[in-house]
């Protein structure tokens, strides 16, 4: 008889597991695979059945129904499930054990780590990041792309500094769950990526609005949702004019690089720091409830959130998403 063993796998962005019988022998797996012995374990794995109703339902002889019981009950593969009356005597019930059958080699064996049910969940949710991630990793796994974050130093138009470049850490803690690191400097200063002409050759990762950051002001009005021409600190506007202005609203938009197709933007960015703050927790805190609706195809996708201080301890720790916009 076979070994009982637990498979993991993973499954649209999400991790299962199942209890699979690995056959160790060839007659096992011999009567496995005999056509008639099939049908009876996919029939016997929506309700259990006696024999002579094995033998009707696949239209075969009774006396071949119970040799082939015989051999699946003598591999494991079903088992006796409880008894029926019938015409006054009794009939033994089966049903299938597993819900996956399979042969294993004795070789290829790496050492892998017990999750717990809270680290099985942040491996699913960061499986679903990864997803909206994907044009940002490459072939060997490695982060492809630069992360650009607001100067601290005064600059721009509007002279102002960036107070929200260190949030990069907390989304650089996602990143390093989701893929590796590449071997060249990721983070770069929204002043020297455009001074060096970073913006067009590169998928880019940038981090807070137009009023701090002057990269994310080169893409604001590619946004369907964008940051307020006029006043970049009174909110955000949409194309009918709605307006979005409290602090703790932040956006998260992916969408082609305008100067090369071939490369993404990502901009994550509020209408004060935070509303960015806000942004980079649904990314990192609940990027399931995030993306539960990105399915990879979108041309153009943009979420507006909201932050709140559910325990009034004066920081974010919960985020609503208030609109998606995609394409």
């Amino acid at each position: 008889m076979g070994s009982e063993k637990r498979l993991t796998y993973e499954k649209n962005g999400k991790s299962f597991e199942k209890e699979i019988l690995i056959f160790e022998n060839q007659k096992e797996i011999h009567i496995l695979s005999n056509p008639v012995a099939w049908k009876i374990i996919n029939l016997l794995s929506v309700k259990p059945l006696y024999t002579a109703q094995i033998a009707k339902e696949l239209k075969i002889y009774e006396q071949s129904a119970y040799y082939y019981v015989r051999k699946l009950v003598s591999i494991g593969a079903i088992k006796e499930s409880g008894t029926d009356f019938i015409k006054g005597g009794t009939a033994r019930l089966y049903r299938t054990v597993f819900p996956a059958y399979g042969v294993e080699m004795g070789w290829g064996e790496s050492l892998s780590f017990i999750y717990t049910h809270d680290e099985w969940k942040k491996k699913s949710e960061n499986q679903i990041v990864r997803k909206f991630l994907k044009e940002f990793i490459d072939h060997e796994n490695k982060f492809n792309g630069l992360i650009i974050v607001g100067s601290p130093n005064p600059h721009g138009i509007f002279k102002t500094s960036a107070r929200d470049g260190h949030y990069a850490i907390q989304l650089g803690f996602l990143l390093g769950n989701v893929c590796n690191l590449p071997t060249g400097f990721v983070v770069k200063l929204d002043e020297d990526a455009k001074a060096e002409k970073e913006l067009e050759d590169n998928n880019l990762i940038i981090i807070g609005g137009p009023g701090t950051n002057i990269v994310s002001s080169e893409f604001n009005r590619f946004l369907p949702i964008k940051f307020n021409d006029e006043n970049y600190w009174s909110g955000l506007v949409d194309k009918k004019g709605k307006l979005y202005h409290l602090d703790n609203l932040g956006i998260i938009a992916k969408f082609k690089n305008p100067f090369n197709e071939d490369k993404y933007i990502i901009l994550i960015a509020g209408v004060r720091s935070i509303g960015t703050k806000s942004a980079v927790i649904a990314i990192t805190n609940f990027g399931e409830k995030t993306f539960a609706d990105y399915s990879g195809n979108e041309i153009e996708w943009e979420a507006i959130v909201q932050g709140y201080d559910m325990d009034s301890d004066g920081k974010i720790d919960y985020v609503d998403i208030e609109e998606i916009v995609k394409k």
